[in-house]
């Protein structure tokens, strides 16, 4: 769709950066927290790089109003961060740790006083230690009950200071990587439990919701999901069924259930078929329709492209593996070893020639969020709000202590500019937040892969002095946000 002229971004378009408690906090255990899933996890050895942990992170805790002070400079409108659940509720679902509860109120007082609106993601992938020792964490329909608790001690501190809240951050990822991969807490290569789980986290996340809209009337809020739109390699029609069978399940699975209270036919069919779809209880259809949100949080990064599966190209398959002794498509299909894979019956993924890769292989396509946008948007009749967005880069620190990351400059810039011609083809965004505001410790990478608009001095074997050291991004986002994006174009 072409534009003569871009409409300018809303006026009061919440320019925003992000993190996640765990990756920046530290105080791993400090005034009465409790572990989370991930101070344990990270703490096996290989699960991490160089064995990186959030014990220190970049101790965000200690160092929350310099931070503030920092986002203050750059005119930030809104900063979304998580709360640790085990900082305010040490075991998941007893008493509640006052000194936790005070670190967010003096965050979130913080942020408002500099005029920063705070934008609270009630879970981001750091369970509780004690639910998961005591209940097997969201394999339990009583890790339901405990986030409910936990939902109301924050919805009852912050109703009348938070406006925008997220209940669950990209759900797709943590329970994919947690319960099928293996990669993430709680460390489990189980497809049927995978989805068993993400089936008790929906019914979290519709009735934290339901929640939310009796308790705090006048806010907003919604899951964060990590969206990636869905290619065919080719016109052949084989292809674009393909492609449509990779938008179902990777993104429809989790979107009609947030959005419309429901699974889509479909792919339900096609799990039932293969044992794999979730266990309904009487009553969990009711359940999910209560969780409308008020809105789509979209973290984008890429998407993928896929082509016809190798049961339905068996000729192309044998010829692709026919180095391999492997023979069966459903072996072959993707590489992967699971029998029961619903992808080797729907599609195969393959790399998108047209697009290049940033350099731990993510795809860069920046028309993607456009069309990430557009179809969430047509799809949901929901406003979106983009969550999450960014480029994780090796960033130099240079003699006369700079930072000069053009490249993520040029990332973000491209990025912006289709979301402005998003907002223009129609589709309302409340708002975009940058991951991540100050560099953060990756999961699984440490600190080799940075994210921030502000450099943090350490590494994966120091922590040095923990300085923050604003990058040349960060003053290019600044008179982003000064001019309201008026120079995007």
């Amino acid at each position: 769709m072409y534009h003569k002229t871009l409409d300018d971004f809303p006026k009061e378009f919440l320019w925003g950066a992000a993190s996640a408690a765990y990756q920046v906090e530290g105080a791993w255990d400090a005034d009465g927290k409790g572990p989370s899933v991930w101070d344990q996890f990270s703490k096996i050895p290989n699960k991490t790089f160089e064995g990186t942990n959030g014990d220190v992170a970049v101790d965000h805790y200690h160092r929350y109003k310099e931070d503030v002070a920092l986002m203050k400079k750059m005119g930030l409108k809104a900063y979304r961060f998580s709360v640790a659940w085990s900082r305010v509720i040490p075991d998941g679902d007893g008493q509640v740790n006052q000194a936790g509860l005070a670190f967010y109120a003096n965050l979130i007082d913080e942020l408002i006083s500099n005029g920063i609106e705070p934008v609270l993601t009630l879970y981001h992938w750091d369970l509780p230690l004690a639910l998961q020792e005591r209940y097997g964490g969201w394999e339990s329909r009583k890790t339901i009950n405990a986030f409910l608790k936990y939902c109301d001690i924050l919805f009852t501190a912050f109703k009348d200071k938070v406006k925008y809240w997220v209940t669950f951050n990209e759900q797709n990822v943590f329970t994919t990587l947690g319960y099928r991969l293996e990669a993430h807490p709680p460390g489990v290569r189980d497809l049927k439990r995978m989805y068993e789980a993400n089936h008790i986290v929906n019914l979290a996340n519709a009735k934290a919701i339901a929640l939310f809209h009796q308790m705090v009337p006048n806010g907003l809020i919604g899951p964060s999901f990590g969206y990636g739109p869905m290619y065919p390699l080719t016109a052949n029609p084989t292809d674009v069924l393909a492609a449509e069978n990779g938008e179902a399940l990777n993104n429809s699975w989790w979107l009609d259930v947030y959005c419309k209270g429901q699974y889509p036919k479909v792919i339900f069919k096609q799990l039932k078929a293969l044992g794999l779809a979730p266990t309904l209880e009487e009553g969990d259809d009711e359940i999910l329709k209560l969780g409308k949100p008020d809105f789509v949080g979209i973290n984008y990064y890429h998407g993928g492209t896929a082509k016809v599966n190798g049961f339905e190209d068996t000729e192309e398959a044998v010829a692709t593996d026919k180095d391999s002794n492997v023979t069966d498509p459903y072996l072959m299909q993707n590489n992967r070893s699971e029998e029961a894979s619903p992808e080797k019956v729907m599609f195969a993924v393959v790399d998108n020639p047209y697009l290049e890769k940033t350099d731990w292989g993510w795809e860069i396509d920046p028309a993607g969020f456009r069309v990430a946008l557009r179809r969430i948007y047509d799809r949901y009749d929901l406003p979106v709000f983009v969550t999450e967005n960014g480029l994780g880069a090796i960033d130099e620190l240079t003699a006369d202590g700079e930072i000069h990351d053009d490249y993520r400059i040029q990332y973000l810039e491209k990025h912006l500019l289709e979301m402005k011609k998003a907002i223009t083809d129609g589709v309302e965004v409340i708002g975009y937040c940058a991951w991540s505001f100050t560099d953060l410790l990756s999961w699984l990478n440490g600190y080799k892969k940075r994210y921030g608009f502000v450099y943090v001095n350490r590494d994966e074997y120091s922590e040095k002095d923990l300085a923050r050291i604003p990058k040349d991004s960060f003053y290019w986002y600044q008179t982003v946000i000064e001019t309201n994006g008026s120079d995007i174009n």
